[in-house]
């Protein structure tokens, strides 16, 4: 509605609206509230959560983001901050809780400043301020580099990552399995380095067995059995056709309207369908296949064709499962089947073999010679042990591809906070004026990571926590952190605790810059549905 000043906000009734220091407390209490439900899954002694999704179905883990995902929240401050753990889990894949616990504890000394009446934005410029210089100092002075072609190195870093997860008691089997997968699908196109592990590292989950029998196989296994029973369940050294074309008779998209005129034109129209079916079978047999997959449906007269001339058929394969056979073993993925050309032969798989496990048949093609892609198969007790095994194995993939693409460590065990604390503390002496209060409460919220950690393993938090600042304030102790099992501290490069630069620098980037969005909000507007029945508004 125009006034005569400009635009005027006009409420109805049935909207509610808060505003100014009421919205800005509530909205701290609301990050808190969802950070302290998180708060006791960091580090090894954390606790698992338990959650019931609508269907009835359970999810147990400690994941921060699997937590936040089947967590219902009405207030909007609470909405952002589980949409956070979904970016950092995007983005790095690890520093899930940690980003959340962090970011609750900016907003959380930021509400004193709040109730002396101080202006936002000075809150903002200040947490800007320490944001910029914690990230300098963390790449400048704490990280040290890291070879990426030691795989010695590089276990420990996934270990260290791994130490807090459920997996941990299979810890050697988890990190070789998530290093060997990465390098894998690693790949080097003009410079420039490629991991992509959700396309082509699938994780296959097969109840029953035990956790010690999983693997990372050399090529790609798929939930698929052969069309027809007379054809070859293993072949070594096989050639393989792609095609992502039926090998069917074309039917018409909706309704076809045939005249029949006499009655040979029947049995015409069953003759040009067999004739176009032998002809796709002929295109395929000949560049001599052993192996066709196709996304799409075969036909019983196919299956003749191709059973008759020695050739495996698999009929609707997912196009991602075909994405990655093609990488394994070199075949080009065709739409028809009269382009099909020497080349487009697939040849680098060494043995096409058909499992049963349970009940389900398995398609293995493995031992490629160079696979760009390949399966993880994990065998283990139940439906929910897998699950969470499998977010386990996700994380410590995408460490393994953090430090390939960015190979810089921080010490863990909530070392580098302390550290960037007691930096952030000297530098705040030299900033003058209002700012350098909120300056110095960025570096009390970044110890709440030890902290967290010594009160999950039930230490003394206060007394333990002034032992590490008087470890930090004497020079050369960067590295001293929080031993996550005993409570105690200790130095994380003797205890071998490393993290991946990448995800501290993301999680330092995405709690500050949670805090300060969430800071500059001082309006919520909330309108509810409209109640039926007359209108008290409205004139008779």
């Amino acid at each position: 509605m125009m006034g005569g000043g400009g635009p005027v906000l006009v409420l109805k009734q049935n909207t509610k609206r808060e505003s100014g220091r009421k919205v800005q407390l509530g909205n701290v209490k609301a990050a808190k509230m969802i950070s302290d439900v998180i708060r006791t899954c960091l580090g090894p002694r954390s606790m698992m959560k338990m959650l019931m999704d609508p269907m009835g179905g359970i999810v147990m883990t400690n994941d921060g983001n699997a937590i936040l995902r089947e967590i219902q929240v009405q207030h909007p401050a609470a909405k952002s901050m589980i949409e956070i753990s979904r970016t950092q889990d995007e983005e790095v894949g690890d520093g899930t809780t940690s980003v959340i616990i962090l970011a609750g504890e900016m907003l959380s000394v930021a509400e004193p400043f709040l109730e002396q009446q101080m202006h936002p934005t000075q809150i903002i410029s200040a947490y800007r301020q320490a944001l910029e210089d914690s990230l300098d100092v963390l790449r400048d002075q704490i990280s040290v580099p890291v070879d990426v072609s030691n795989e010695d190195e590089m276990v420990k870093i996934i270990c260290s990552a791994l130490g807090t997860k459920f997996i941990r008691k299979w810890m050697s089997l988890a990190c070789k399995m998530a290093l060997q997968s990465v390098k894998t699908v690693a790949l080097d196109d003009q410079g420039r380095r490629e991991i992509d592990i959700k396309r082509y590292a699938k994780v296959e989950k097969i109840p029953g067995g035990a956790i010690e029998d999983s693997r990372v196989l050399s090529g790609i296994m798929i939930n698929k059995d052969v069309t027809h029973p007379k054809m070859r369940r293993r072949i070594e050294n096989p050639r393989i056709v792609l095609l992502d074309c039926s090998l069917e008779y074309k039917k018409g998209e909706s309704q076809t309207d045939i005249e029949l005129v006499s009655e040979q034109d029947f049995s015409r129209i069953l003759q040009l369908e067999e004739e176009y079916i032998q002809k796709i079978c002929e295109d395929i047999i000949r560049v001599k296949p052993d192996i066709v997959f196709t996304e799409k449906g075969v036909s019983d007269l196919a299956q003749h064709y191709l059973v008759k001339n020695n050739i495996t058929a698999i009929r609707r394969i997912r196009k991602t499962d075909n994405n990655r056979i093609a990488r394994a073993c070199g075949a080009n993925i065709l739409n028809r089947t009269d382009e099909l050309r020497e080349e487009d032969v697939g040849t680098g798989a060494g043995l096409f073999e058909i499992k049963k496990f349970g009940d389900e048949y398995f398609t293995f093609i493995t031992e490629c010679k160079d696979p760009k892609a390949c399966t993880i198969l994990l065998r283990g007790a139940s439906k929910d042990v897998l699950n969470e095994v499998e977010r386990n194995l996700q994380d410590a993939m995408q460490v393994a591809r953090n430090v390939m693409l960015d190979p810089r460590l921080v010490p863990g065990g909530g070392a580098a906070e302390m550290a960037l604390a007691h930096i952030l503390n000297e530098k705040a002496k030299s900033i003058q004026g209002i700012q350098q209060k909120p300056y110095m409460a960025v570096a009390q919220a970044l110890e709440v990571v030890p902290s967290t950690l010594i009160q999950n393993c039930g230490g003394n938090t206060i007394r333990t926590l002034t032992q590490l600042r008087a470890k930090h304030a004497t020079a050369g102790n960067k590295n001293w952190g929080i031993n996550g099992e005993t409570g105690n501290i200790q130095d994380m490069e003797e205890l071998g605790i490393w993290e991946p630069y990448a995800v501290k620098a993301q999680v330092y980037k995405t709690a500050v810059e949670t805090a300060i969005l969430l800071l500059r909000i001082d309006d919520i507007v909330s309108g509810s549905k409209k109640q039926a029945g007359p209108d008290p508004m409205k004139p008779e």
